[in-house]
């Protein structure tokens, strides 16, 4: 005979887990006349927000909707800069160049070698942070580079040298 104070509980062997399945019905690679993913252009409607947080499946897209909504906060909102902040070297690739307008936006994303300083060698330190705030007093528009440059150069600087520039943390 059960016992009815435990039906429904676990067993001891049992982990609970949360499952979510999607349509997979390819609508979410087909891009639109920009060349934006259909979860790209939903973010990109919301680009005249002060903040935003994209939370989307791996490969979806995330860091290129970030580079859609960056070029239009330089362009068309006056943003003096845009700083990507990475959690490791690895992901500032994901940042490198890429022809949008070859898929039909009207710009290219682009990253100055010098100015992506995952690509640099040495530490998360000294010359990188160095680096950041040299990229703040020249006219280049996009700096890449890890969560501890970029903490380390706002405690050297202080946050003040933020404003009017774009922050975008990738993988929060």
């Amino acid at each position: 005979m059960s016992n009815p104070n435990t039906k429904g509980a676990l067993s001891a062997n049992a982990i609970p887990a949360v499952s979510v399945t999607y349509a997979q019905d390819g609508t979410s690679t087909c891009p639109n006349a920009l060349g934006m993913r259909p979860m790209q252009e939903r973010a990109y409607q919301k680009r005249g927000e002060q903040y935003l947080l994209i939370k989307s499946p791996p490969a979806s897209g995330k860091s290129r909707a970030l580079m859609f909504i960056a070029l239009d906060k330089l362009e068309n909102q006056k943003l003096k800069q845009a700083i990507i902040v990475v959690p490791e070297k690895a992901i500032g690739s994901s940042f490198h160049n890429e022809p949008l307008s070859q898929f039909g936006f009207w710009a290219d994303w682009q990253v100055e070698p010098k100015w992506n300083l995952c690509d640099a060698p040495g530490g998360d330190n000294g010359g990188k942070v160095d680096a950041v705030k040299k990229f703040f007093d020249s006219d280049a528009k996009v700096l890449v580079c890890t969560h501890a440059t970029f903490r380390f150069a706002v405690d050297k600087f202080g946050v003040e040298v933020l404003d009017d520039r774009l922050i975008a943390v990738d993988e929060f």
